[in-house]
């Protein structure tokens, strides 16, 4: 078999876009690849009727000569004439996430597995934690185990040490994997479609602390757990993904508890898998997800 040589290798990208709607958007698009021998390889696009947005992802390959500076060129040069919001990635950059994280373990080694089995292609920097417990846990895969509590200097000395820590890491993604503390703010705005939170509720119901001994005591038929954006406003950022699983008037509160890790778990893998694959545009305050 012979080896092609470093030149002959095809980069992948991946377009990502909204604008008014209006007629000839695709074919702007696909033509200006075209124009210049890339080959799209997946598209898909939604035109929201009540805001008379156009969303497009486009993942396409360019010829191993491809200029990417010339093509962001391109871009920026069709963007004043179809009022374009877009942004261009290179498929082969993996991105940094850092894992905030308080006792609950789940969805950190749900996400630890998932990565390192080769299931989300990530590279996990490092995780932080208000608590100890799951230091063990962390750096028996070979990651830094950062243990931030709230000290004398209180939440806002804390937040900075994170946000330090984002730095240090060139962390792209921050995800919060039960981490039960409540963001200020000012940590919501510095890093804003950066964070993604799995709340335990099947979002809007049963918001703030034990959601599902809330569910428990209305004795609800299915829970879910909800994966979002988050933003200042607490538990209504933009929905990302939604789990869901029956149950019925047998089950204890403490067996919702355990049946709602499982869906956590999903629910929040599904979501960092779809961002990190850059499927997700923002529509307001909702989500355009192209799975």
């Amino acid at each position: 078999m012979t080896a092609h040589p470093e030149s002959d290798i095809v980069t992948e990208y991946v377009l990502t876009l909204s604008c008014p709607d209006r007629p000839g958007i695709i074919a702007a698009v696909s033509g200006l690849l075209a124009e210049r021998g890339c080959n799209i390889l997946e598209s898909q696009q939604f035109s929201d009727r009540d805001t008379g947005t156009f969303f497009m992802r486009v993942q396409f390959a360019a010829l191993p000569d491809t200029d990417e500076a010339e093509l962001r060129h391109s871009f920026a040069a069709l963007a004043p004439e179809l009022g374009l919001e877009w942004r261009l990635y290179d498929s082969a950059t993996k991105q940094r996430v850092m894992i905030m994280v308080s006792k609950g373990g789940h969805c950190l080694n749900d996400l630890l597995y998932r990565q390192r089995s080769g299931l989300l292609d990530i590279e996990i920097v490092a995780v932080v934690s208000n608590h100890p417990d799951l230091r063990p846990l962390t750096q028996s895969y070979g990651i830094d185990y950062h243990h931030l509590p709230a000290g004398p200097g209180g939440k806002a000395a804390q937040e900075a040490e994170i946000l330090t820590l984002v730095e240090h890491y060139r962390a792209d993604l921050v995800v919060l994997a039960r981490y039960m503390q409540i963001l200020s703010d000012d940590f919501c705005a510095k890093l804003p479609g950066r964070i993604i939170n799995i709340h335990h509720s099947f979002l809007p119901s049963f918001k703030g602390a034990r959601p599902y001994h809330q569910a428990h005591a209305r004795g609800v038929k299915l829970i879910g757990a909800t994966a979002h954006y988050v933003t200042a406003d607490l538990d209504e950022g933009p929905i990302i993904e939604q789990e869901v699983a029956r149950v019925d008037h047998a089950h204890s509160a403490e067996e919702l508890v355990a049946v709602g890790r499982d869906v956590e778990c999903l629910a929040l893998a599904r979501a960092v898998r779809w961002h990190i694959e850059h499927r997700v545009l923002l529509n307001h305050d909702r989500t355009v997800v192209f799975r």
